[in-house]
């Protein structure tokens, strides 16, 4: 059994204590968090298109968001050790007056500025500083034997969010529909429960008590072992995330509506399916991990979504396109919690920050990237291009996964 980090150990009442109460106040602030992000990767892209803005300026609005997102990443990786309360709240913050802006700023070059300062998330999915201290804190509150499953019930928390989230992106449509309201007044009152929701997750975080224990430990020099783990593992991250750019919640929405015509609510629904199969396959990657092994269920279940992808693109309908999508997104997460597991398992725990907030910053400039390509492509015959490119990138990652790191097994699976 790991101990509790050096840099962020949860006092006595917490992790000690009442582990139980951490985690749950972990998960709720994730939650809420989850479903303001769940429901802008869906609108965000279908407004743009109603906005009127291209496919190129729509990916560079992704975009934008997303090197927010990883340069907050990249703060709270050197500083949140020292302090994490304040990197929450501030992230908070800061995604809540993003949702403001979204109400009132309608040119595309305006938008990227919102989306660059306001960290908004076009994903669909929550990856940013937020989930990289509470991730650390999580094994801190359990055993080795308990941190997948720990893991993986927080994955179970947002993706209920990004579900119940991607259904609320149909919210300007009942406006609409009930009230009789312009669209853009629609979007405006789901942007609002938007910025809501980041204050309320806001309010949660002087609840979780956090304090740091050993400030000089906190700033100890990286091992030589884990920076070869890490720079290893961290280039693999990127290939992966530069091919999940390609497939950010917002694009694919505007793929839908533009390849299919499929309306808001169709699109919305859909998403909330998805989401739906993402956190039951979360449930499903601790029980095979504990079976056949982290890496193994990393691989052998991203794979087969990775292949299911390419379907998509040639799908000869909405109603094939959707099916195939659902299947993908029930086997596409499995690899989230067991990787995130994995990375904290075979580094020490007063690196776990370091650790976790490195990789997941590698990933966030990966999908960082990607979305202006995959938006400047993204035009005529070659609206499934992005699919294709994302796909292979994907199946690539996999096999070199498997072969770089079958055979370095995290504690737990040592022991057994």
């Amino acid at each position: 059994m790991h101990a509790p980090s050096a840099g962020i150990a949860p006092p006595a009442d917490a992790a000690t204590a009442d582990p139980a109460r951490a985690r749950r106040l972990l998960y709720a602030a994730a939650f809420l968090r989850a479903l303001a992000i769940g429901m802008v990767g869906v609108l965000l892209g279908v407004h743009l298109a109603q906005l009127g803005i291209g496919a190129a300026a729509s990916g560079f609005v992704v975009a934008a968001g997303l090197a927010g997102g990883a340069l907050a990443t990249l703060f709270a990786t050197t500083w949140a050790r020292n302090a994490p309360r304040h990197v929450l709240l501030a992230s908070a913050a800061l995604a809540a007056a993003g949702g403001v802006g979204l109400m009132f700023v309608s040119g595309a070059w305006g938008l990227v500025l919102v989306a660059f300062l306001g960290l908004v998330n076009g994903m669909g999915r929550d990856r940013g500083a937020a989930l990289v201290i509470e991730q650390a804190l999580l094994p801190a509150t359990t055993g080795a034997s308990g941190r997948t499953a720990a893991l993986a019930w927080y994955s179970v928390a947002q993706d209920a969010g990004h579900a119940l989230g991607a259904a609320l992106a149909g919210l300007p449509v009942l406006i609409v529909r009930v009230h009789a309201a312009p669209a853009a007044t629609a979007d405006r009152g789901a942007f609002a429960l938007y910025a809501a929701l980041f204050l309320a997750s806001l309010l949660l975080y002087p609840r979780i008590p956090m304090r740091v224990t050993d400030t000089g430990a906190s700033r100890a020099p990286i091992t030589p072992r884990t920076r070869r783990v890490l720079w290893q593992i961290s280039s693999l991250f990127a290939l992966d995330s530069l091919g999940g750019g390609f497939l950010t919640t917002a694009l694919l929405g505007w793929f839908f509506f533009e390849r299919f015509h499929a309306g808001l609510g169709a699109v919305s629904l859909l998403f909330f399916g998805a989401r739906v199969a993402n956190a039951l396959s979360h449930l499903g990657a601790a029980w095979l991990a504990r079976r056949i092994g982290l890496v193994n269920t990393m691989v052998f279940t991203h794979l087969p979504s990775s292949l299911l992808l390419l379907t998509v693109g040639i799908a000869p309908s909405f109603g094939v396109a959707a099916a195939l999508f659902l299947l993908r997104e029930s086997l596409v997460e499995m690899d989230v919690p067991t990787r995130s597991s994995y990375v904290l398992a075979v580094v020490e725990p007063g690196e776990r920050t370091f650790a976790n907030g490195v990789t997941l910053l590698v990933r966030l400039a990966g999908w960082a990237v990607a979305p202006a390509l995959a938006g400047l492509v993204m035009r005529g015959p070659a609206l499934a291009v992005p699919l294709y490119l994302g796909a292979a990138m994907k199946i690539a990652y996999d096999v070199l996964l498997y072969r770089a790191f079958r055979n370095l097994k995290p504690p737990e699976e040592q022991a057994a």
